[in-house]
């Protein structure tokens, strides 16, 4: 049985949340060693945290060519300039997929690379998931929704079928989107909002039904 070496990007809360996923799938069956942690955190360097080594920066990536890596930054904005440099240091970089043993998930899912799917999600048929989305524990996806590149849902997310989140969009602890609308590319979704009619780019919306309250970069 092979085992991987694992570099999580991200030593903050949930960094130590997604090395737990990571022992928790080891207990079901042996994939991965941690190696440790990656951050840019100066103040941390070279501490263990959580039993795993806090390995280097961001650049000192390029120093381990044989390990897969996993982006733990909520930040959709963040995580995606983080995965852009890594690309920049090595275009062959792997990016593991990590996905809690807890979930219930159909094989008519298509899932990207460096996604991670946290404890007691279903996620349910004809679903499509980008690369390097985080969808965080208890939520809910329904068929034939699509999730771009760098989506992050928040705790007890509930996603209706048919419906579409566009590229960074970061959806808030708790909210809902009803079946069929669309939320734009890097938009923001407030905790507890419902979405009811389409959201565009760039937007920040709140509230039940949500409202868009502001356009930001």
């Amino acid at each position: 049985m092979n085992v991987n070496n694992l570099i999580i990007i991200g030593a903050s809360g949930f960094g130590r949340e997604v090395a737990w996923l990571t022992e928790r799938i080891n207990q079901v069956r042996s994939t991965w060693k941690i190696l440790g942690f990656i951050d840019d955190n100066e103040n941390i360097q070279g501490q263990m945290i959580n039993d795993y080594p806090v390995l280097g920066k961001t650049e000192d990536a390029a120093a381990f060519p044989d390990a897969c890596f996993v982006c733990a930054i909520g930040s959709a904005k963040v995580r995606e300039k983080v995965i852009g440099k890594l690309y920049d240091l090595n275009p062959d970089i792997r990016f593991a997929t990590l996905i809690d043993p807890s979930v219930i998930i159909s094989d008519r899912v298509k899932i990207g690379e460096g996604t991670i799917i946290c404890a007691h999600t279903i996620v349910t048929v004809n679903i499509e998931i980008g690369r390097h989305v985080i969808i965080n524990l208890d939520c809910t996806i329904g068929h034939d929704a699509i999730l771009d590149d760098f989506v992050t849902l928040y705790p007890s997310v509930n996603v209706s079928g048919i419906t579409h989140i566009g590229r960074c969009s970061e959806l808030g602890t708790g909210m809902q989107i009803i079946q069929g609308k669309r939320i734009g590319n890097y938009a923001i979704m407030g905790a507890g909002s419902v979405v009811v009619r389409d959201m565009p780019d760039h937007c920040t919306a709140v509230g039940s039904p949500a409202k868009v309250i502001k356009y930001h970069e």
